[in-house]
Formats: C-alpha cells, structure tokens, sequence
C-alpha cells in the first residue's frame, strides 16, 4: 500500500461533491487500502476520498485503532437513512491541522454502503462512532467540520492533558 498527501483547507477539493463509486474493482480496493494506511499514519480515526483528491464516495474509518484486532469500516456509496437524537462534542480533521471545534451531531445513526466486495451492508453506529461516520460523510458532500463547530480554535493545554489522561487510564485498565 501507498501513503496519500491529505490535502488540506482552501483546496477546493475539500468543497465538492463527490460522484458515485458504482462497481467496486482492484483500483477502489487497492485506493481504500492506501487510505487506511495514511490514516493511520496520520493517526486519525476516519478518511474520505476527497481528503486526499479522490471525488469518489468513499471513505475508511476505524474508531478504535487500539482494539485487537482493529475493526476497520470500508465505506463505499454511503447513505445515513436514519438518524436519531443529539450530542456535543469536539472534533478535529486530518483536512483542518491544529484546530477542533464543537460540533453537534447526532448520537446514533443507520447507514447502509457497500464494502470491499461491493455488497450492501447496513450498520447501525452511536456516540464516537456515529460522530465519526458522520463527519466523514459530510467530507462527501464538500462539508468540513468547521462549517457546522462553535468554538473552533487551537486545543488547549488542559484538553491535551485530558486527553493524555484518558489514554493513561484506558491503558491501566486493559
């Protein structure tokens, strides 16, 4: 697999809407491998097409890239059919580097795409992992984070701090 640039706000990439994948192939499989690849480089948790200029619906995410083993969700052709309730929360992009923002979403959805071997699947997704898939969908439809946040701005010491602190007590927890 290859490591893709993600390219990053003021790309007008970023503000298209991106066509439909159709037939899944070799060339789709092998572009959604090197997704994951960089997003996991990247350390984020979701990438979509158009973050690294491909204008096609699709997109990787993987909520939890602790887990063993790691549970990686292909995206392709999505649709939300179905979304219930709300949270607030704050969000960062790989697309939009050093910012996060508060950002409401909703707190659990149904989606329904292909995978990997273009058949249809339905999942169903809440909290962290629905915000995820939702925010990646909107990368599908020339939507960032940052059109939706209240608050964006650089994260704080305290929210690095917190967030060092929430990985040293999953850690001491496993």
């Amino acid at each position: 697999m290859a490591l893709r640039n993600v390219i990053t706000e003021g790309d007008p990439a970023l503000r298209r809407k991106s066509r439909e994948v159709g037939e899944v192939t070799d060339r789709i499989r092998e572009i959604l491998g090197d997704m994951v690849d960089t997003m996991r480089e990247s350390n984020g948790v979701g990438l979509a097409g158009p973050q690294i200029g491909i204008m096609r619906r699709l997109f990787v995410a993987e909520p939890n890239p602790e887990a063993d083993p790691p549970v990686v969700y292909y995206m392709i052709d999505p649709e939300i059919y179905e979304e219930e309730g709300s949270e607030i929360d704050d969000e960062g992009c790989l697309s939009v580097p050093g910012l996060i923002g508060t950002v409401e979403r909703p707190e659990r959805i149904r989606i329904r795409a292909k995978d990997l071997n273009g058949e249809l699947q339905d999942y169903e997704f809440e909290g962290f992992e629905a915000r995820i898939m939702c925010h990646e969908y909107d990368h599908l439809n020339g939507i960032l984070y940052i059109d939706k946040a209240t608050d964006v701005r650089e994260p704080s010491y305290e929210e690095d701090e917190e967030e060092l602190e929430d990985e040293v007590e999953l850690e001491e927890t496993e």
